[in-house]
């Protein structure tokens, strides 16, 4: 499994009872906190793997630095993505750092996958129920945080949706048995979600009041701080989403908005249903929502109503 269909990761078989998973991500700071910034940045790359439904075991470290800066930033970073790792049990085992006028960092991820068990964007079917494992908004309170507008519990809310590990959904969706499902990262929940539905030639209609959202993202957007990959993935997808007249703009700017280790958007038979909202619960998933259905309109479009 390569880049054909736009997947998380690539999928490498090896054996016939092993196959390989890789992927890649890293960014600059979207936090004061340099610790904190590495493990969210940790917490993000190996999000890819988790979404395949497979087991990350080995990363390598990838980090822009300047060289102005104290070198206990650098060492902070470094300490936030391996104590991230190793709560995911993976091992970091060295990677590489370039100077850099702007601090960037994240991680180059090895996991391991049966053949054929690997969980893609591209497996939808009509009458899916698809739910989401984490609230969004992430872009716009970081955004907030950037211009000194967000309060102090609306970014710490957001900075623990980011640090969340997507491992116990990852466990509950394999357990369960899921059609598909994909991470939600830079193209916001509407761009992965057509992303999904183009892949596997569905179409779906979200439901707006079910999309979770964190604590105070309704006032921020509504005050217009959104950043611009937020408004790229809206103007991009104004060929694919039917907003319904109810939907206001600052909806439409907070379902596109751009996320950062956002939570897993799955694809899961209605009558698989409960049983994946009982097992994500059991793996320690908080805010699981059954936020709309896939159906089999014209494929890779979106309707989303009230």
């Amino acid at each position: 499994m390569g880049i054909e269909k736009g997947d998380d990761a690539a999928v490498y078989r090896l054996w016939d009872d092993v196959a390989l998973i890789q992927t890649v991500d890293f960014f600059p700071p979207i936090v004061d906190d340099p610790y904190q910034f590495g493990g969210i940045a940790a917490a993000n790359a190996l999000s890819d793997v988790y979404a395949m439904g497979g087991r990350p075991i080995l990363a390598l470290n990838i980090v822009g630095f300047p060289s102005e800066l104290s070198k206990d930033i650098l060492v902070a970073i470094l300490k936030g993505g391996y104590d991230k790792a190793a709560e995911a049990g993976v091992l970091i085992v060295g990677g590489h750092t370039i100077e850099d006028p702007e601090p960037k960092y994240g991680l180059s991820v090895t996991g391991l996958i049966k053949p054929g068990d690997e969980i893609t964007n591209a497996g939808a079917m009509s009458g899916d129920a698809l739910v989401l494992t984490k609230p969004i908004g992430t872009g716009i309170i970081t955004t907030a945080l950037k211009q000194g507008k967000a309060e102090p519990e609306v970014v710490n809310d957001a900075i623990e949706v980011m640090l969340g590990l997507n491992a116990g959904a990852s466990k509950a969706m394999v357990d369960t048995g899921v059609n598909a499902a994909t991470d939600v990262t830079g193209f916001g929940l509407m761009g992965h979600l057509q992303s999904m539905m183009a892949g596997s030639g569905t179409s779906a209609k979200i439901y707006w009041s079910q999309v979770p959202l964190i604590s105070g993202l309704i006032d921020l957007a509504a005050l217009g701080i959104v950043p611009e990959g937020s408004k790229r993935n809206l103007s991009s997808l104004s060929d694919f989403v039917g907003w319904d007249q109810s939907i206001p703009d600052s909806a439409q700017m907070i379902l596109c908005d751009a996320q950062t280790s956002g939570g897993l958007l799955i694809s899961v038979k209605k009558d698989r249903l409960d049983y994946l909202m009982d097992q994500l619960k059991s793996n320690a998933v908080a805010e699981p929502k059954v936020i709309g259905e896939v159906n089999s309109n014209s494929p890779g479009t979106i309707q989303v109503v009230q």
